[in-house]
């Protein structure tokens, strides 16, 4: 289930409210483009400016959209253990396949306090959980001895690895060997992620160029490399227009460039600064991607 390319996908707004009609059509789009599976309601789905039950109506829309064709991991991480609990549980009810953890964001737990909150979530709720590693938006670091001992736990049977550092990635899977996939969580490390042994990613690029990061993990998945770095070096301009600004600004102003959604998001996000709209929109048109909207 955890393989492939896998959207972090956008929660589209239009008047500030959910846009489920855009929503439902990107959703369809991927499926079209043979991207492996999707994750809403994560950090590129500005998870953290909704309320429960809008979050539980993001999830609930991509489930019913999606309809079994590929996996839905819903993001129901906390940064307190029973909220963690309580959307998890509602997102199994739901029907998700899986759940993406973030680590417990602002109040920085300890090691041990790390692997009690996934172990009790793990505990709470019987649905294959996949650990979410992002220590520039959390403030901890899940170190790989911490990792080990959370791939013993039978519904912990993945982690997303968005540290950017391959020698970590290289020990969780030295450490973890079959018990627990990686998948990177930074288009930039993806390739060598995965030569590491890796297989796939949780991707903000694939938002807007699903096909091309889809190819390039089914190439490194059949031992392609030719063809993986091909479109490794093909995306790069491309994955770092997508940071250009703090994600999912970047994401979403290309998408709303693309036609596909409106340009909005909730503050503290805001609008991308004119002089970076039209540097994205250089990236796209140079990337091949048709721009319609100004």
């Amino acid at each position: 289930m955890i393989k492939g390319s896998i959207v972090a996908i956008v929660t589209p707004f239009k008047n500030g409210k959910i846009d489920e009609k855009a929503l439902s059509e990107l959703i369809e789009w991927h499926i079209a483009e043979g991207t492996n599976g999707i994750v809403p309601c994560g950090t590129t789905g500005e998870s953290a400016t909704l309320d429960y039950e809008e979050h539980y109506r993001v999830i609930e829309v991509t489930i019913k959209v999606v309809h079994g064709r590929i996996p839905v991991i819903a993001g129901t991480g906390a940064n307190a253990t029973d909220e963690t609990i309580i959307m998890t549980r509602k997102a199994k009810e739901m029907g998700a396949d899986g759940a993406l953890l973030v680590a417990p964001y602002y109040n920085k737990p300890t090691q041990e306090g790390l692997y009690r909150h996934y172990k009790a979530v793990a505990e709470a709720v019987d649905i294959p959980q996949v650990l979410y590693n992002v220590p520039g938006r959390t403030a901890v670091n899940i170190l790989p001895e911490t990792v080990a001992r959370l791939a013993e736990i039978n519904n912990i049977v993945a982690i997303k690895e968005a540290t950017g550092n391959m020698a970590q990635v290289s020990e969780v899977l030295r450490l973890c060997g079959d018990k627990l996939t990686v998948i990177s969580g930074d288009d930039f490390t993806t390739f060598p992620l995965m030569l590491l042994g890796g297989k796939g990613t949780i991707s903000v690029s694939a938002n807007v160029a699903p096909r091309d990061v889809s190819g390039m993990c089914r190439a490194l998945l059949e031992g392609n490399i030719d063809e993986a770095r091909r479109l490794h070096f093909k995306l790069e301009p491309l994955n770092k227009g997508m940071f250009i600004e703090t994600n999912p600004i970047s994401v979403k102003t290309a998408l709303s460039l693309m036609g596909k959604i409106q340009d909005d998001m909730r503050l503290p996000l805001c609008p991308m600064s004119s002089g970076n709209r039209e540097k994205l929109k250089n990236i796209l048109t140079n990337y091949g991607i048709k721009v319609i909207s100004g």
